[in-house]
């Protein structure tokens, strides 16, 4: 049964025969890539007809829940010991009477040609290994934005990642297998082998089967964790009884690896003459690879390969090897996902006809299992039948991704503002944040599809499966890359959606968009009433109070649910008085009385009260200004964050009665548009292409940011080349007293960039 293999199986899933591709190494690990259709549910929002049925419905839209079918890939490890199971998973679930052909790359595709095409029943074409290699490095770099990290041994944890730089070329790529390859990568399609070296990983473990008798190689490297290299190399304090200052070289230095054992009258232990072995390698290979990248002006060598398979031993060695024989001017990087490698690039060649490489892709954390860990949901069973067992997946996204082309330096831009990798006191806080709130979450989830008769036992499964997720973030935070709020919250909805709950909060944001339309035009006609100078700051005070309607946070979900009266006004009486924590606002004004800005990107939050009455009031004084506004929302639902297919129809109820926005319309003054995104924070390095070329096409000079999870856990020290407005009010007392402040302070945040 495919439920024996996958751990979610919620879905109708369609395989598509010919677009997979397999890597199998001579003696290690059968990797396999597939790509399917998923088929789960989506909530549209679309207007009623002309029946009444709004009148009768006192809401601006309806909901219709639809079948969508997106594109999914799947990558999975098999121990070669198990390759007639990955051959029965291959034949049961990915073959059928069109499929001829299977790509395949790696050794094993010659060792185990003849098992391949006999029980498969297929042509086997084997595909270049190299080619293979560079073409899935390309794609994970491209894709995952946290893929890269270096290794620091003493850190705590000791993965540092790396975002995603928007030019991934030019980079050295160096596979340890059985040999060693060193390859510059110049563009997707060009690359040179360089240089290489007998001396590997097949060198360790051959001369490591002979030292040791240990015929593994996970076991010899288990030896080496534990050894101590000291007791068989001569250092270099050893040879001169301590520093050579001369040369400058530390008397813990290795003068010769095993050079004890010439005239040491001692048996040496396995552990320590793994070690040694581990170090001169290692050592080998870096101060090649160092050597090879300064000869080529290259900063960066991407390591990967059977020898490296993320053991930490490997890593803290090359590591060591590389910042020694450069000085630190050339960085060692390990990939997340450098076991695939070889898969993905037999998929892309077996897939040209699809090109996916003109699509953006998005990894699945709902069924990937994380770094250095194996699936949570792979029983023990099973994993002792398929041997051990390891997942990616990657869903196509609708559009493509790119820059937000007012980035100061994209290659330097982190979207989020705290690392909760590296910040224990916050993970612990975060984490326990998000295990509190998951009952409500499970809950919410349920009763967003009371006609449904398995809603409960799904919303069950949501909350295991989440759970699961948070406890292997608590024991392995870099599982996925650098662990974030915004990480957290995308898991969430990336689990949400698996288990077909793809908008819990739309009957709510349906809801709240009726009420606050209703009062819409009061909010402007109180507005127009004021002097210029008031306006302003009511307008500003009216964006907040709009923002503090948040159901992501449980200190406004708690009040929503006990006070149904709790309105725009009341709000407003939860702000934080003058001066604010952070309080831009007395700039802000004094930059208003000049000339107008040309082009205004306001990135929208919150569904109801936040975009209706705070957010399209401020859209109207840009317009009444001079000024263009570029409107952005979400692709994707995530809490009841307003979506572009919300916004649109919100609109077009505004612009029946509000000539400003009506013309601003007509006149294409004002744009809707759609972020690319489906999260509650923002990557300002991941946005719509389309948003990005509009950007550039009306010479965007102002950028304004709202709400918590947009401007607070993300881009509250991003730099723009242009100005910009972060705000937002504080609805976490733990975060607003990390910050200095309180529950409902203020973010007021205008900058200039610097001339």
């Amino acid at each position: 049964m495919l439920g024996d293999l996958l751990p979610c199986t919620a879905f109708g899933i369609k395989w598509y025969n010919f677009f997979h591709g397999l890597q199998v190494a001579g003696g290690s690990l059968a990797k396999l890539a597939y790509y399917s259709t998923v088929q789960h549910k989506v909530a549209r929002v679309r207007s009623f007809d002309q029946s009444g049925k709004d009148v009768e419905h006192e809401s601006p839209y309806e909901i219709t829940v639809q079948e969508e079918i997106t594109a999914r890939l799947h990558f999975i490890k098999f121990e070669n010991a198990y390759i007639e199971t990955c051959l029965d998973f291959i034949k049961d679930h990915l073959v059928n009477t069109e499929t001829k052909v299977i790509k395949a790359t790696g050794g094993g595709a010659y060792k185990f040609k003849d098992l391949i095409e006999k029980k498969l029943g297929l042509k086997l074409d084997k595909e270049d290994v190299m080619t293979c290699l560079i073409k899935g490095c390309n794609f994970v770099l491209k894709n995952i934005p946290h893929e890269a990290f270096a290794y620091m041994k003493d850190a705590d944890p000791e993965f540092r990642f790396q975002m995603n730089h928007p030019h991934i070329f030019p980079y050295l790529l160096v596979n340890i297998g059985s040999g060693v390859s060193i390859v510059k990568v110049e563009t997707e399609d060009k690359f040179e082998w360089i240089g290489g070296s007998s001396i590997g990983g097949g060198t360790f473990w051959g001369l490591g089967a002979l030292l040791t008798q240990t015929k593994k190689f996970d076991e010899l490297l288990q030896l080496a964790s534990k050894g101590r290299h000291t007791n068989v190399d001569m250092l270099v304090k050893d040879v001169y009884g301590g520093a050579y200052q001369t040369l400058g070289l530390s008397g813990n230095l290795i003068a010769s690896s095993f050079g004890k054992s010439a005239t040491a009258d001692k048996e040496f232990s396995k552990e320590d003459m793994a070690k040694s072995l581990l170090h001169m390698i290692s050592n080998d290979i870096g101060q090649l690879a160092c050597l090879y990248a300064k000869l080529h002006n290259l900063n960066k060598i991407y390591f990967g390969g059977f020898f490296i398979r993320g053991h930490p031993v490997t890593m803290r060695t090359i590591t060591y090897s590389i910042n020694f024989f450069s000085k630190g001017e050339v960085q060692a990087l390990f990939l997340r996902h450098e076991g695939y490698l070889g898969a993905i690039g037999a998929f892309l060649k077996g897939a040209e006809q699809d090109n996916p490489n003109q699509y953006s892709w998005g990894e699945n954390y709902a069924g990937s299992s994380g770094l250095m860990s194996t699936s949570p949901d792979i029983c023990p069973m099973q994993r002792e039948r398929s041997g051990t067992f390891d997942m990616l997946e990657m869903d196509r996204l609708e559009r493509p991704l790119v820059n937000l082309p007012l980035l100061e330096d994209p290659s330097t831009y982190i979207p989020d503002t705290v690392d909760l990798t590296d910040d224990a006191m916050a993970r612990k806080y975060w984490l326990s944040c998000f295990e509190e709130a998951l009952d409500g979450v499970a809950k919410r989830a349920a009763a967003s599809q009371p006609e449904s008769v398995d809603a409960a036992e799904r919303a069950e499964k949501f909350r295991q499966k989440y759970w699961d997720k948070l406890q292997t973030l608590r024991q392995q935070p870099f599982a996925y890359g650098t662990l974030t709020v915004r990480s957290l919250l995308d898991t969430r909805e990336h689990c949400l959606n698996e288990f077909n709950f793809p908008d819990p909060y739309s009957k709510v944001k349906q809801k709240e968009n009726g009420i606050a339309l209703k009062c819409y035009q009061s909010v402007i006609d109180s507005l127009d009433s004021l002097g210029w100078e008031e306006r302003q700051f009511a307008l500003v005070k009216g964006l907040l109070a709009g923002n503090v309607f948040d159901w992501g946070a449980k200190a406004v979900s708690d009040v929503l649910e006990t006070e149904p009266q709790f309105g725009f006004e009341e709000a407003k009486e939860k702000l934080q008085e003058r001066p604010w924590l952070e309080d831009s606002y007395n700039e802000w004004l004094a930059r208003l009385k000049a000339s107008p800005h040309k082009c205004a990107l306001i990135f929208a939050d919150n569904s109801g009260i936040d975009i209706i009455l705070g957010v399209f009031p401020f859209v109207r004084e840009l317009l009444s200004r001079g000024t263009e506004v570029i409107l952005a929302c979400n692709s994707g639902p995530a809490l009841n964050d307003v979506t572009y297919s919300e916004s649109l129809l919100v609109t077009e109820r505004i612009a029946a009665t509000d000539p400003v926005i009506r013309a601003a319309l007509k006149e294409e003054k004002l744009l809707l548009v759609q972020t690319g995104s489906s999260s509650p924070c923002l990557d300002l390095s991941r946005l719509d292409k389309g948003l990005a070329n509009l950007v550039r096409e009306r010479k965007t000079d102002l950028v304004i940011i709202e709400g918590m999870g947009r401007a607070i856990h993300t881009n509250y020290y991003a730099a723009l080349k242009c100005e910009s407005l972060k705000l937002a009010v504080i609805k976490n007392s733990w975060l607003a007293d990390r910050l200095g402040g309180k529950i409902f302070s203020v973010i007021f945040k205008y900058e200039v960039p610097l001339k």
